[in-house]
């Protein structure tokens, strides 16, 4: 029996989350983050979901791109411990694992067939727009699967240490500049303030600094912005200024020359 198995890309994600901080640590926690799978090669083809969009969930099993060259480890330590305690790597959701295939449930709002302009043959892509992920953009999809709520929800399942959803302790203000910014940007993004504001809830800082006074200032990259945000007490953060990402890389590139 081989011990081993190739595998092929069926789709590619694309999620305004674009760099692994701020991510939150499970599906469904932010349910403002919107994304889309598109289906590609010989998997582009509307027939191989004929029928999944009367699911309002699906599984989504890809594979952990962003950390897959570090490798994995036998001992992690899990955010909800306060990253202290080491476990074994098959007792959590950790990136780190022998093979980096990860699974998430995401809402399916809804299935088109598009016209791709750019191709000379006006080719056509299938795409799943889906809602709640926690996936970072460019992710590998190597599976679908409906979410069947009567097998796969089950009430009195034991989760050890994260039994509970994580209680949101922390409020969420903006400065005038930031809401003049989400005011200015509302078209393109109509839910920014409310994405930012339940991403930020999650606290998305490293275990060991949840709970701890930090008057850091912090940068998140999503869709093409850069969210700056700080602290400013134990229970609150102030988003202070959003931005182009394009509008720092042209000053670098003027500040060189």
């Amino acid at each position: 029996m081989p011990n081993s198995i190739a595998l092929n890309y069926i789709g590619k994600v694309s999620s305004p989350y674009k760099e692994k901080f701020a991510i939150p640590r499970q599906p469904g926690l932010v349910s403002a983050a919107k994304g889309s799978i598109t289906l590609l090669g010989d998997t582009n083809t509307s027939e191989l979901v004929r029928g999944l969009e009367a699911f309002s969930h699906i599984w989504v099993i890809f594979i952990f791109h962003g950390t897959q060259e570090q490798g994995w480890k036998p001992l992690v330590r899990p955010p909800r411990l306060g990253g202290n305690a080491k476990i074994g790597a098959l007792a959590t959701r950790s990136t780190f694992r022998p093979n980096p295939v990860g699974m998430s449930v995401v809402k399916l709002d809804n299935i088109d067939v598009i016209t791709n302009k750019d191709c000379p043959k006006r080719s056509k892509n299938v795409v799943l727009s889906i809602s709640g992920l926690d996936l970072l953009d460019g992710t590998p999809v190597i599976d679908i699967k409906p979410y069947i709520p009567y097998s796969d929800a089950l009430v009195d399942a034991q989760a050890s240490y994260a039994q509970e959803t994580p209680a949101k302790t922390i409020r969420v203000s903006f400065s005038d500049e930031a809401t003049s910014s989400i005011q200015h940007l509302n078209k393109t993004y109509p839910e920014l303030e409310n994405f930012i504001g339940q991403i930020l809830e999650q606290d998305p800082r490293p275990a060991y600094k949840q709970n701890k006074q930090d008057d850091k200032i912090y940068g998140m990259l999503i869709y093409d912005l850069n969210i700056q945000w700080q602290f400013v007490s134990l229970s609150e953060i102030s988003v202070i200024n959003i931005s182009h990402v394009i509008n720092h890389i042209d000053n670098e590139i003027n500040n060189d020359n």
